[in-house]
């Protein structure tokens, strides 16, 4: 295993590990001796009981493996409730959808801030994977706003049988959800394009390309014929970026391709009459996402705040993400019956929303309550911190209003 700078896991940390290497091993043995990354990163972050976000491990804050906005400052939820009050305003029975709400901070947060504002939603659905996050959630509600826990459902998928038979009206919010979904991986090779895998050597996890295993492979096992199709999704999918960047990729380029995202917003299209989306994440439009001296891709992987780049340290203990393409987000968006209706980066975003307000009603004269707000400020919206990486996309259907939130450098024409 490659030699990291990381803390050393503890022996329990190691053995739980341990317990889905061997799930991801006989995963891999059953296909034929290797499986595409998209499969192993399923596995490595969504494995019932043992994946990195369905096991009990703390991923949010400082005692976790990175931080989110809403962990920052609640600062981040009371501005975004300027934005999502306006927009519940233009709705009948307005709802509000959140997918994959962390610690539960922003849904607190943001539930206070509306109440303050009298524009409440009739409920606020969560949308979660993970039974150990779910409990995370509601222990959060029930210590910090407790009394809109009867507004609160939550659902395993989209739709659900816990919703309503017609479609709702909604804000749907997506914070750092679209870079957690898995990943296929591609990698130029002798002018063609091959998927980039996971198969095992000496019981190591090792990263192979497809091409190369299949070559190597003499029984011809029926994993590798399976996998030829997908490999032609990927290559078409390939062809049409090179086409849309006007470039050839080099030999050994390596990046990655999320098919989630349009199966993920025809859900959401699917269960929404009227309402908006607003996803906020980091990463790129695709002619900035796919530059030459991207050369390795964008995937990232964060242990106790540590970043790296191995995918394959540790299986269960990490959280593997990567960079998203908002022109795949827009080009989807439009294909299941959005209007792209915003795009920026998270510091305009915020300060369209009346971020400079809400701190100047805040300051008192405390000099450690103020310097402790400036701080959040910076972070949340310096460019060296989350403010130029972290984008907001701003999505809508059936609403014959301009999504708040974007009155200032929109920047569509980028995407």
């Amino acid at each position: 295993m490659q030699k990291l700078n990381l803390p050393e896991p503890t022996e329990e940390e190691k053995q739980h590990s341990a317990q889905l290497l061997e799930l991801i091993r006989n995963e891999i043995d059953q296909a034929g001796g290797w499986i595409d990354f998209s499969h192993y990163m399923t596995l490595a972050l969504y494995a019932p009981g043992l994946g990195y976000y369905s096991a009990g491990k703390q991923k949010f804050g400082e005692q976790g493996d990175f931080i989110t906005a809403p962990e920052v400052s609640p600062l981040f939820a009371q501005t975004l409730a300027n934005a999502v009050s306006q927009v519940l305003a233009s709705l009948a029975s307005p709802n509000v959808i959140e997918f994959g709400a962390g610690s539960g901070k922003l849904a607190a947060d943001l539930l206070s801030a509306l109440n303050d504002k009298d524009a409440l939603p009739e409920k606020y659905y969560i949308v979660e994977l993970s039974a150990e996050l779910k409990q995370r959630q509601q222990q959060t509600l029930k210590e910090k706003a407790a009394k809109y826990l009867d507004r609160v459902i939550w659902l395993d998928k989209l739709p659900d049988e816990k919703l309503p038979d017609e479609k709702l009206n909604a804000v749907v919010l997506a914070n750092e959800v679209l870079d957690a979904m898995p990943v296929q991986r591609f990698v130029k090779h002798k002018n063609n394009i091959s998927c980039l895998g996971v198969s095992v050597e000496d019981k190591v996890l090792v990263l192979r390309s497809l091409d190369e295993v299949i070559a190597e492979s003499r029984d011809g096992k029926p994993g590798f014929r399976d996998a030829s199709s997908g490999l032609r999704d990927i290559q078409k999918n390939v062809e049409a970026i090179e086409a849309y960047i006007n470039h050839k990729f080099a030999n050994h380029y390596t990046s990655e391709i999320n098919l989630n995202i349009k199966p993920w917003l025809q859900s959401v299209a699917d269960v929404i009459d009227q309402g908006a989306v607003y996803i906020i994440d980091y990463g790129y439009p695709k002619k900035e996402y796919y530059l030459p001296e991207r050369y390795m891709g964008t995937m990232m992987c964060y242990y106790q705040h540590r970043a790296h780049e191995n995918a394959l340290w540790y299986p269960g203990l990490q959280d593997i993400t990567a960079f998203v393409d908002f022109t795949a987000v827009a080009e989807a968006a439009i294909e299941v019956g959005f209007d792209v209706n915003g795009y920026t980066s998270q510091a305009n975003f915020l300060l369209n929303s009346g971020l400079s307000q809400i701190v100047e009603k805040k300051m008192s004269d405390d000099s450690k309550e103020q310097l402790k707000l400036a701080q959040q400020v910076k972070t949340l919206t310096l460019p060296s911190e989350m403010g130029e990486r972290f984008k907001v996309v701003g999505l809508n259907k059936n609403l014959d209003m301009l999504l708040p939130g974007f009155e200032i450098n929109d920047m569509r024409n980028r995407l």
